[in-house]
């Protein structure tokens, strides 16, 4: 994405779809369950507009109401936050629960006390995209079963750049400038410890602005970094 470019996450999201479309923009490994999933900028576009469609026309919500997500790095978190982005909704990471219209989070943490959201999605973030088994938990629904029957395009709500992005107060703008500051490279594969960098703004936000392609690793076995990075041929971040 060129500098002068508008600077909004979802103005990112939206060059990577037009440069990359069908070059995978995320390959997501996780050695605890052995995945390994590649996904297209193509491909999470169409998450992307579910999910954006899920929360307009399936829950009713729109610009300024808050989405909790509860998610560690994962490219199914990378579909629900550019989601979210795309129908202008503002995102809260912390780690304290708050009140909010919407919530994603694990089974786990939907059970968890404290959780106060007027809709709980739940993800399973297992591979495949498979839902929760044996179940979502009770009043709770599977992001993955129900983001599926929503329409495959959404046009992004119009924002400028000081639109806040996250609930902390952190502006479009802002959160585009903390993932410049990161430094990533901006040709080639980059692949990133999701287990170390939990900010979106480096792990997501950054990446589409250099426009490279990540490998997002989580519950890394260090006897597989050397080889991954060779077979990916990838830089490893930081």
């Amino acid at each position: 994405m060129e500098s002068g470019s508008p600077p909004t996450v979802v103005a990112a999201f939206g060059a990577a779809q037009s440069e990359r479309a069908a070059r995978p923009l995320f390959t997501f490994y996780d050695d605890a369950s052995g995945e390994r999933t590649e996904v297209s900028a193509a491909t999470l576009r169409n998450w992307v507009a579910k999910t954006a469609n899920l929360l307009v026309d399936g829950l009713g919500l729109g610009p300024g109401e808050v989405a909790r997500v509860g998610l560690p790095p994962h490219w199914q978190t990378a579909a629900v936050l550019l989601g979210c982005w795309s129908a202008g909704l503002v995102v809260d990471l912390g780690a304290d629960p708050r009140p909010a219209a919407v919530a994603f989070v694990t089974p786990d943490a939907a059970v968890a006390p404290g959780l106060a959201a007027e809709d709980v999605l739940v993800l399973a973030l297992a591979p495949m995209a498979a839902p929760v088994r044996p179940g979502p938990p009770t009043g709770t629904v599977d992001f993955v079963v129900e983001v599926r029957r929503h329409g495959d395009h959404f046009q992004p709500t119009r924002m400028p750049p000081t639109t806040p992005a996250l609930a902390d107060g952190t502006t479009h703008g802002a959160l585009v400038e903390a993932a410049r500051a990161a430094g990533l490279p901006t040709t080639g594969r980059v692949m990133i410890d999701g287990d170390v960098a939990t900010d979106p703004a480096v792990w997501l936000v950054a990446p589409l602005l250099a426009g490279t392609s990540v490998v997002l690793c989580r519950h890394t076995d260090p006897a597989r970094r050397e080889a991954r990075l060779a077979t990916e041929r990838a830089t490893a971040y930081p």
